[in-house]
């Protein structure tokens, strides 16, 4: 049980770490380049660590349901949702993104009661009405600050897609071993974004040296040891318990993103982000 909340607290640090590297590395690219450069990268080390592992043996011998059920999750959620995150990261900023993109435990939790039959209680329910409030005042400070509408759609349908991906790869956590459910689903979502955008990969060749390592240390941050972390979490814990321990990474992007981006949060930020953690927390308290 603490080594699974540790991993999730793991996840929670190197995922805020990574949304300030993305948003420094996206500042002269396009969010598919970076996605992509920042996948192959991830898939690279992972090709790497299952050589010297052996995993190679055990993704051979998975049934082939397995390897439809993570190439879907692994699209869910870093092909769609990575799209929208970063799309969103580049139109309104770390501080204002990560407090929607947030809510992904929500999501999480609606799925796994719609698929899987998970009972929503009194204070599921509370902390849900606290989660959608900080939304909210999110939605009010953007309209007051005249934010493109397009990246708080983008924010919005972040988690959607996310916890789409959360609730398959949860499904498949007791039947892969971690670290080839990490790796597999990283490979397979530099497959996809590779062939959905092969005609762009050209540009690639403009990504300067800079960019490739500050969106590469992103990727090891956030693909590699958050991802094996979280799945590790999952696998203990479950996804109505793991996924919301990560509810601290708004608070670690936000403060980095003030401290190193300096972005300006104003009050109703701060609100939203207390309304969404503590939202978040009641949801497994």
């Amino acid at each position: 049980m603490i080594l699974g909340v540790l991993f999730a607290l793991i996840s929670a640090f190197c995922w805020g770490t990574a949304s300030v590297l993305i948003k420094i590395g996206l500042r002269n690219k396009t969010p598919i380049i970076a996605n992509l450069v920042r996948l192959l990268f991830s898939s690279l080390v992972y090709v790497v660590i299952f050589t010297i592992g052996g995993n190679f043996q055990e993704i051979v011998s998975m049934p082939l349901r397995y390897h439809i059920v993570a190439f879907i999750s692994a699209q869910f959620g870093f092909v769609i949702g990575d799209y929208f995150y970063f799309s969103a990261l580049k139109s309104l900023g770390v501080s204002r993104t990560v407090p929607i993109t947030s809510t992904y435990p929500l999501w999480t939790l609606v799925w796994a009661y719609i698929f899987l039959g998970r009972e929503i209680t009194l204070r599921i329910t509370i902390g849900a009405l606290m989660i959608v409030l900080g939304i909210i005042i999110v939605r009010q400070a953007e309209v007051e600050e005249h934010v493109d509408p397009r990246g708080l759609l983008y924010a919005f349908l972040t988690p959607i897609s996310w916890s789409m991906a959360i609730i398959l790869m949860d499904w498949l956590s007791n039947r892969v071993s971690s670290l080839t459910l990490a790796g597999l689903r990283i490979i397979y979502a530099a497959l996809g974004l590779t062939i959905a955008s092969v005609k762009i990969i050209p540009e690639i060749k403009k990504v300067t040296i800079k960019e490739i390592a500050v969106i590469s240390t992103a990727g090891v941050l956030g693909l590699v040891v958050a991802q094996y972390t979280f799945v590790s979490s999952v696998a203990m814990l479950g996804s109505q318990i793991a996924t919301p321990i990560t509810a601290i990474n708004p608070i670690i992007s936000t403060l980095l993103a003030i401290l190193f981006l300096k972005e300006p949060p104003n009050w109703k930020i701060w609100i939203s982000l207390g309304l969404v953690v503590s939202g978040i927390w009641l949801l497994t308290a």
